[in-house]
């Protein structure tokens, strides 16, 4: 899905948009940084209340190339210029976090979990564990 598809789902407010065309394939909630450490994949939409520069440092050591804030939250000036040098799209919902991943899901944005069942390393862990 392209990000101004996502943009339209959301009803949100581009801040940073290098690219409107951006491909995203799946999408995060998350507030925990480290949980988007160890579970988020490229192509991904991060959408997060986190507005701070670690969500951007975060995005970028995981090749996540869009960040969607929650609830109206907007980050300050400086993280926005930090998203600008590092081409990672910053955007801007009203929309709570439950109800925005909600959205993207019913249009067919996918979860990384559901990315790892596709792919079938889950069920590699279910043979494990048998």
């Amino acid at each position: 899905m392209k990000l101004k598809e996502i943009l339209a789902i959301l009803d949100a407010k581009p801040l940073v948009c290098p690219d409107e065309n951006l491909d995203i394939r799946m999408g995060c909630g998350c507030d925990l940084m480290s949980d988007v450490l160890a579970f988020i994949k490229p192509q991904t939409l991060l959408l997060t209340g986190l507005t701070t520069a670690q969500a951007i440092y975060t995005a970028e050591m995981t090749d996540i190339e869009a960040i969607c804030f929650v609830r109206g939250k907007v980050p300050s000036g400086d993280v926005i210029n930090l998203a600008k040098t590092k081409e990672i799209a910053l955007l801007t919902t009203q929309l709570p976090m439950f109800e925005s991943c909600g959205r993207l899901f019913r249009a067919g944005i996918i979860g990384c979990s559901e990315a790892d069942r596709v792919s079938g390393k889950d069920r590699k862990v279910s043979k494990t564990r048998k």
